[in-house]
């Protein structure tokens, strides 16, 4: 497969679109962001790309994609947040399936030939029996945003078939780091660095002792160009492998920041999976992609970069998010699990 030259980003200007896109613009892709804006994270766009702001089913973003003739669409849009799901599984499923189809008829039309999905290890493979979960594993969802996340990926498959397109899905475990939102339903290492911040207890829903697969934001934008530049099809595990409890990932950020207090313990949310880890191997050979950042090196740097945001008085969206942790907006993506 030849590399791709142009681009589109759907939901690049959220969290990890925006990670992403500066990988992409640095590397001399030509990129199209198409995003509603309505979730972007506050962080500006490289001069170089260029943004169509549309929802993704509108015909101003089926225009946009005709207009630019994209060599491969990453697809990071999504409305995320399992409770939110659970609360109006319809509207999810409008938002993460039929906007993914909607992005995939636009692909296809253009002559498109590279479409990689944003999907989720931790929503899709629900109560895995086997920890770190490989991709071989059977798919059982426990929330309307995992299974909207399956029907997605079921129909990479069909276009695959149909039409020729080389579609991969990337399973994201639960991705955190600089620009996350950390408001409303975002993922406990952003809630918690806000919380902090603004003088808030930190707050553990649950007993605290459940694990993930905690993977940090520049990690997961290198996978994006990878898998950009990849021949790789099917689906893949973008995580660490490791699995980490919430209540440790709290207790590093309380430490960074130097706080001595207690920490509120509240209900969990209903459709949650327990302990989630990814095995990452496929990625490993196929993508070359190695050697994940550590964990408590990552928290550090995403703590630092809340408190320079919070000194500069930058304005946050208004969150939408993942399984359990983190996840994205309808144009803009806020991470995932």
């Amino acid at each position: 497969m030849n590399t791709p030259i142009r681009v589109i980003v759907t939901g690049g200007a959220g969290f990890i679109g925006v990670h992403t896109v500066g990988r992409l613009i640095g590397e001399g892709f030509g990129v199209l962001v198409i995003d509603d804006l309505r979730h972007a994270c506050g962080e500006p766009l490289p001069s170089n790309a260029e943004l169509e702001a549309a929802d993704l089913g509108s015909a101003a973003a089926a225009h946009a994609v005709a207009r630019f003739r994209p060599d491969a669409i990453l697809h990071l849009a999504a409305q995320g947040g399992v409770s939110r799901s659970v609360r109006d599984p319809a509207g999810d499923a409008l938002s993460n399936v039929v906007g993914t189809v909607s992005m995939l008829k636009a692909s296809a039309d253009a002559g498109c030939s590279r479409f990689v999905l944003a999907s989720s290890g931790g929503a899709i493979y629900g109560r895995a029996q086997r920890l770190p979960t490989p991709e071989r594993s059977t798919p059982k969802p426990l929330s309307p945003y995992g299974a909207a996340k399956l029907a997605a990926e079921g129909y990479l498959g069909m276009f695959a078939r149909t039409f020729g397109l080389r579609t991969l899905a990337l399973r994201y475990s639960n991705v955190y780091g600089p620009f996350q939102d950390g408001s409303g339903e975002a993922g406990v290492v952003a809630i918690t660095c806000e919380r902090l911040l603004s003088s808030r207890r930190p707050e553990i829903r649950g007993d605290g002792l459940q694990t993930r697969d905690f993977v940090f934001v520049a990690d997961v934008a290198d996978a994006n160009v990878r898998a950009l530049r990849s021949s790789a099809v099917g689906a893949m595990n973008i995580g660490t492998g490791v699995a980490n409890s919430v209540r440790s990932v709290v207790d590093e950020l309380v430490a960074a920041a130097g706080y001595v207090g207690p920490i509120d313990f509240v209900q969990g949310r209903p459709g949650e999976v327990r302990d989630t880890a990814l095995d990452t191997r496929r990625a490993a050979t196929v993508l070359q992609w190695r050697d994940p950042t550590q964990l408590r090196k990552g928290l550090r740097q995403t703590f630092t970069s809340f408190q320079e945001r919070a000194r500069r008085g930058t304005v946050r969206a208004t969150a939408m998010t993942d399984g359990a942790e983190a996840t994205p907006g309808r144009g803009s993506r806020e991470g995932s699990g």
